[in-house]
């Protein structure tokens, strides 16, 4: 009978002693090294305005529909946009749901962009990406929006581009991917002039 109230004492110590350091002292330490090395990373790369009012995220998409703005990828997330229900549509390439929301998306990016039914249209106005949430679209891309853009806001479309221009993200590590424009960013741009 000593020897088992022995092993469960050392049982419970280990327990409470591997609780405190992995449960207490290891996230209280990585969160420390994030707050000191990686501040604005470990709070959500957060974009403000000058008064200190959070915008959103420049890493999370938003829904923008006006004409004065430019539009996101469309998103499968939630009812579009919702980090808690971040997914693709998970519909596959022979889906007919794929292919009637893709032909539908093409013509209305056609007509809302001025574009002739011969234009081609990037992938990435057309599709989601797989989280929903992605908040950079291709250069073509903001290209195209760009003439609707300045139309709707009376600026000229150079002025405009040079917006492109400074809120384009590089490819990762200058090889990986592919550069894009970060619609948010982009937007408060516009907004703020």
């Amino acid at each position: 009978m000593k020897d088992l109230f022995a092993h469960l004492r050392g049982a419970v110590m280990s327990t409470l002693i591997l609780a405190a350091v992995c449960c207490g002292l290891y996230p209280l330490i990585v969160f420390g090294v994030g707050q000191l090395a990686f501040r604005e990373q470990a709070n959500g790369s957060l974009i403000t305005d000058p008064d200190g009012t959070v915008r959103g995220s420049r890493l999370l998409g938003q829904g923008f529909t006006a004409d004065k703005y430019f539009h996101p990828r469309p998103s499968a997330a939630g009812n579009g946009y919702d980090a808690a229900n971040s997914s693709g549509s998970n519909l596959g390439p022979t889906s007919q749901k794929l292919y009637d929301a893709i032909k539908d998306r093409i013509a209305a990016y056609r007509k809302e962009n001025g574009l002739k039914n011969s234009d081609s249209v990037p992938a990435d106005a057309v599709t989601a990406s797989g989280s929903g949430l992605d908040p950079h679209i291709s250069l073509r891309n903001a290209e195209l929006q760009a003439p609707r853009v300045a139309t709707a806001r009376g600026l000229g479309v150079e002025k405009v581009r040079a917006l492109i221009s400074q809120s384009t993200d590089p490819a990762g590590f200058g090889v990986l991917g592919e550069a894009g424009v970060n619609v948010l960013r982009l937007n408060l741009a516009l907004d703020g002039l």
